[in-house]
């Protein structure tokens, strides 16, 4: 069968050759493209005599897999899969896997980094530090003792969930499925408003679909403390920007740490969020860690094998 690798997916050649190893091996065709195009002409001369198709993040809607005639198998590494077209797929046979749990810890640890980063002013405490200046006005919190919101508590909610104790926080948390491993660890769940009201950092781990769409608006971010801060590492499209930036703007909330945006990066220059008083903004890169990339391929070759032999895994449909 042909694959084709649609869009580099962020390992060296090397990590590639071992971890499609054991396709190749079974006489497939692989043909990986080390650029990624957004043009839908040059999605299609690539794709359409595809088997089988692995993209990252890349969109895939049906102006393009409507070309695709051959294909049957997609491999998306990726654990949210809003950006393909799922129902086209379905209507066409066409099975979906996707690489859940390779970010696991890259999204856990990145959520920190930007609670700790604007909960102690460590962009402005390294800016005025190269300037010859001093920590003057810019004194910070701990995360120690404070009152910690997991929104969705699915493999990447419950690993921040288990950090933000080990930290010594009072971890709450809002999940539409209750999952018997928070409920051990002690952490209770809330309605989502009772969440936000009570929490002093706010970590949003829940995907993007019809229900978590603006999740978070203006409505919601006013039941918010004062001095609580946003952390944003799941997908722009779950939080009102416009509303979140007039929040900040307006010191309604303290702060706010945002790896994601409507939009993939590059950001447009005057996107509210890039404009706001305590606002560490990241570019999609909570994922992105060299250990992580390296599983995703794992994952990704592993899905196409298991498929291959009638016992799909990691199934979207």
């Amino acid at each position: 069968m042909k694959i084709v690798i649609l869009e580099p997916l962020g390992i060296s050649a090397d990590a590639l050759a071992e971890t499609s190893a054991a396709v190749t091996a079974k006489g497939h065709t692989l043909v990986a493209y080390d650029t990624r195009t957004d043009d839908p002409a040059e999605m299609i001369e690539r794709a359409k005599d595809a088997e089988i198709l692995v993209i990252a993040n890349q969109p895939l809607r049906q102006n393009v897999l409507e070309h695709c005639k051959a294909l049957r198998f997609l491999s998306v590494a990726f654990t949210g899969v809003d950006h393909v077209d799922v129902a086209y797929c379905k209507e066409h046979g066409i099975a979906v896997s996707n690489a859940a749990g390779y970010s696991t810890n890259a999204v856990a640890e990145l959520a920190f980094g930007l609670a700790i980063s604007v909960l102690r002013n460590i962009p402005a405490c390294d800016s005025v530090c190269r300037k010859e200046g001093t920590k003057a006005g810019l004194v910070g919190t701990e995360l120690y003792g404070k009152t910690f919101g997991v929104v969705g508590t699915g493999a990447i909610g419950t690993k921040v969930a288990k950090i933000a104790q080990a930290f010594g926080c009072n971890v709450i948390a809002y999940s539409r499925s209750k999952r018997s491993e928070i409920e051990a660890l002690g952490i209770p769940y809330l309605p989502l408003e009772d969440v936000l009201r009570q929490s002093d950092i706010v970590s949003l781990h829940v995907p993007l679909n019809a229900q978590t769409q603006h999740l978070i608006g203006a409505e919601q971010i006013a039941c918010m403390k004062s001095n609580a801060i946003l952390i944003n590492t799941a997908r722009g499209g779950v939080v009102d920007s416009d509303a979140l930036a007039k929040a900040l703007q307006e010191k309604k909330i303290a702060g706010a740490g945002i790896d994601v945006f409507e939009m993939e990066p590059p950001v447009p220059a005057d996107h509210p969020l890039l404009h706001t008083p305590r606002t560490v903004v990241t570019p999609h890169v909570a994922f992105a860690s060299d250990e992580a990339l390296y599983a995703r391929a794992q994952i990704v070759f592993a899905n196409i094998l298991a498929w291959e032999d009638g016992k799909q895994q990691n199934i979207i449909c």
